[in-house]
């Protein structure tokens, strides 16, 4: 790479090169342990003599900004580069919006390895332990081999046509919804996905309605395109329907697992759910986070195969059966919401990597994802079982469990009288200390004052885990009565 350097006219040309470096080293621009071109080259680059250049590396060395070294080069000194200032504050046309944004809440944030528990029952991550690096190594290699063979152009909007058939196959099988591969939208996950309905469905003003309590992304990420969110409250069988209101134009709702409480929408509320929006005209997000995972009871039907009219959009992701950071979900929706949704993804990031959706395709195509939600499956319905006992045992007095069927993860919700004085923070915080991460669900409350419990991950805990760092939290729960 050529360094960046503007010479003008042909005075003063050493000066010129002098106050140029000095200047990138001082702000930072060059690093400390850089190392610049030779002075021939560099003089090449440039249309200058060799002279030239070694006269301003010559001048910089002296006031020991750069600094040589025998049969390696000429590098910037370690402690010559200085952190670049803040940039002065100036008015934006914009700022209104820049400050909007800077101030929005981003909850649900995982934190970062350094900062995790030792015992962690963070919701929505799956056991990294139970990843298949093997079989998922296989299918990256095959992606790899069969990108070899491709023309190296960009990729559809909508998604590989292997991927979305295979999506397809296994969403057909697996939740019962109607659609074939051109139903399909590949997406960065389901966060994208909603995004992509958001923008081509949502306008400034327009009524969006979702379960409170609910998933604050969605909650914040819909607020954003400008839309008015209205809370709807939720019951034992889910949302509570009848209070939808007029006008509205989108439903968020998540019917097999409900966020963050975790019971399903019993199928009368979903039948009542769709002839509301038939109702509106509105559209229905389905979001089906982590259905995968069910433990007792029939399955239910889904709200897309249930309906008849084309208002339901079904969001799928692959991060909690298979890992979050391979960012791949994807939507079902009605032709012309699918066509629209597809032209805002081209417009915002063209598509999804293509390696990662060619492994993707094979590794449901051999099989491979089946094998993998059963062996999952296989150790996270024992996390369950040890998080229940424990809590209809000595936890029992300060808690009680939100019954689930389905999902990696629980609520439990403080009981009235001995566990509604507990002070949630204070337990959140005195946990930590004991290095169990406990999480509560206050942050899920946005339109109604919140109700205090926890949300109980089990993906990210092992079964063995369980018991001595719910030990640790009955222990704290004594000493603060």
């Amino acid at each position: 790479m050529e360094l960046h350097v503007v010479i003008e006219g042909d005075k003063d040309l050493a000066g010129q090169l002098y106050r140029q470096l000095k200047e990138a080293i001082r702000s930072g621009r060059l690093a400390a342990g850089e190392k610049l071109p030779p002075s021939r080259l560099f003089a090449q680059q440039l249309g200058l003599s060799r002279k030239t250049v070694s006269e301003a590396y010559a001048r910089l060395s002296f006031e020991k900004l750069l600094t040589g070294r025998v049969g390696s080069g000429t590098f910037v000194a370690q402690d010559a580069a200085r952190k670049p200032g803040a940039a002065a504050t100036r008015a934006l046309a914009g700022g209104a919006m820049v400050e909007h944004w800077r101030g929005m809440s981003t909850p649900l944030r995982h934190p970062a390895p350094a900062g995790s528990a030792r015992y962690e029952y963070i919701g929505g991550a799956p056991a990294r332990d139970l990843f298949p690096h093997a079989d998922w190594r296989r299918c990256m290699l095959h992606a790899l081999r069969q990108g070899a063979r491709s023309r190296g152009l960009y990729g559809e909007a909508e998604g590989l046509p292997e991927l979305r058939d295979a999506i397809a196959r296994h969403a057909s099988f697996s939740r019962g919804v109607r659609c074939v591969a051109a139903d399909i939208l590949v997406t960065n996950g389901a966060q994208q996905a909603l995004d992509l309905v958001a923008r081509v469905l949502v306008e400034p003003g327009s009524t969006v309605a979702m379960e409170e309590p609910g998933y604050p992304p969605a909650r914040l990420l819909l607020a954003g395109q400008g839309a008015k969110v209205v809370g709807i409250p939720v019951d034992g069988e889910g949302l509570v329907v009848e209070r939808i209101p007029d006008g509205t134009r989108l439903i968020y709702v998540t019917p097999a697992h409900q966020f963050p409480l975790g019971m399903p929408m019993s199928e009368a509320r979903r039948k009542a759910l769709l002839k509301r929006a038939d109702e509106l005209g509105a559209i229905v997000i389905e979001d089906d986070y982590d259905s995968e995972f069910r433990y007792e009871g029939r399955p239910a039907d889904s709200l897309h195969g249930m309906d008849a009219n084309g208002r339901v959009v079904f969001v799928g992701t692959f991060s909690k059966t298979l890992a979050p950071d391979l960012r791949l979900g994807y939507l079902l929706a009605p032709p012309d919401v699918l066509e629209a949704a597809a032209t805002a993804k081209y417009l915002s990031d063209c598509h999804t990597a293509t390696p990662a959706q060619s492994a993707l395709a094979k590794f449901i195509a051999d099989g491979d994802l089946n094998r993998h939600i059963r062996r999952c499956h296989a150790a996270y319905a024992p996390r369950r079982e040890r998080i229940v006992r424990r809590f209809a045992e000595d936890l029992s007095p300060w808690f009680e469990l939100v019954p689930i069927s389905a999902g990696i993860h629980m609520a439990a919700l403080c009981r009235p009288g001995k566990g509604d004085r507990i002070d949630m923070d204070q337990l959140v915080r005195l946990a930590r200390r004991v290095d169990v991460g406990l999480y509560p669900l206050a942050p899920f409350f946005h339109f109604s004052p919140p109700r205090a419990g926890l949300m109980l991950g089990f993906g990210a805990i092992g079964e063995a885990d369980i018991d001595p760092s719910l030990d640790r939290v009955r222990d704290v729960l004594l000493q603060m009565e």
